[in-house]
């Protein structure tokens, strides 16, 4: 049916400006949503809970992913977060094992490139320095044993976790503490592990398999510079201590 063009009505006109407040389900202006920003204004121009959010992808029910992220940041600001486990990263609200995950693998990322990609290696001069390089293992809930090799400026060119244990051990073999040495150049090694206990006193068994390691790595002419031993708010050096 024909209906005659003096009934009909012409649409509204848009007030103006109004194309720049449209809100997306959250509330939030869509040209003001990260994607856009990013794309408008470049990364740098981006806030911490903009760049999480573009990392998070999505929201959850009732949640829009810029609040989802700025939440996360309001609990854990950005010098925590890259520190936290898949455990603790999961548990937070809005998260989740996948967007952990995620993460988990972009601060990896990050870290790779700025240790690799730009040139930049930590040095390793005193048991401290050593310290931030151990963060991934201080608080897991089994004994982790992992090698920090190092070149002749004491550099650390790679990190490689050789064994894990079980809560109060861990298994480690001189041949597998030895073969990245040979497979990276090493000039060093600093060895360290976690007590998931808490404290950091060294056992005889982290003395005497210390003092093994040194052993070989005198007959392959590379020096074990340290062993330290790690918790969740304190550490210990077994060659400050006296035990090397």
């Amino acid at each position: 049916m024909t209906i005659p063009a003096k009934k009909l009505r012409p649409r509204p006109r848009a007030a103006r400006g109004a194309e720049s407040l449209l809100l997306d389900a959250g509330g939030h202006r869509l040209d003001d949503l990260p994607r856009e920003r990013l794309a408008r204004c470049g990364v740098t121009a981006l806030r911490d809970d903009e760049l999480l959010a573009l990392v998070l992808g999505t929201g959850v029910r009732g949640a829009s992913v810029i609040d989802v992220a700025a939440d996360v940041l309001r609990h854990h600001p950005p010098e925590q977060l890259v520190t936290m486990d898949l455990p603790q990263l999961q548990d937070l609200r809005g998260l989740g094992r996948a967007k952990a995950g995620t993460l988990i693998a972009a601060f990896e990322l990050a870290r790779r490139g700025l240790r690799q990609g730009l040139g930049l290696l930590p040095g390793i001069s005193a048991p401290a320095d050593a310290i931030p390089l151990l963060t991934d293992i201080k608080d897991q809930r089994k004994e982790f044993f992992l090698c920090l090799y190092l070149n002749a400026r004491h550099q650390m060119i790679h990190k490689e976790v050789v064994s894990i244990g079980s809560l109060s051990a861990s298994i480690v073999h001189p041949r597998e503490v030895f073969q990245m040495v040979v497979a990276k150049s090493a000039a060093s090694i600093v060895l360290a592990h976690n007590h998931p206990s808490g404290d950091v006193t060294p056992s005889r068994e982290d003395v005497d398999l210390t003092r093994r390691l040194q052993q070989a790595g005198q007959i392959m002419g590379i020096d074990i510079l340290d062993h330290l031993i790690i918790a969740a708010d304190q550490f210990l050096s077994l060659k400050e201590e006296g035990y090397m």
